[in-house]
């Protein structure tokens, strides 16, 4: 189920900065966005998959970031 939520946020996501970006309405704070949300996540993950935590542990800092995006991209419009 996690991982049918992540794909669905992520493609989301990806459909809404990718239609910014063609309109050239893609902010440097969303660009710089897209990095930093990205080596948080793994770093919460790296963490949760040292510390044994599990699966689910390890996916959730994806979904949680994934998910905001798509609902925070979502209201742009």
């Amino acid at each position: 189920m996690m991982m049918s939520r992540l794909m669905l946020a992520s493609w989301e996501t990806i459909f809404h900065r990718s239609l910014m970006m063609a309109q050239g309405t893609c902010s440097a704070a969303e660009y710089q966005r897209m990095g930093m949300e990205k080596a948080a996540a793994m770093q919460s993950s790296v963490t949760a998959l040292m510390t044994g935590r599990g699966q689910a542990a390890v996916l959730a800092p994806f979904v949680t970031r994934a998910r905001a995006n798509a609902k925070r991209l979502r209201r742009r419009k």
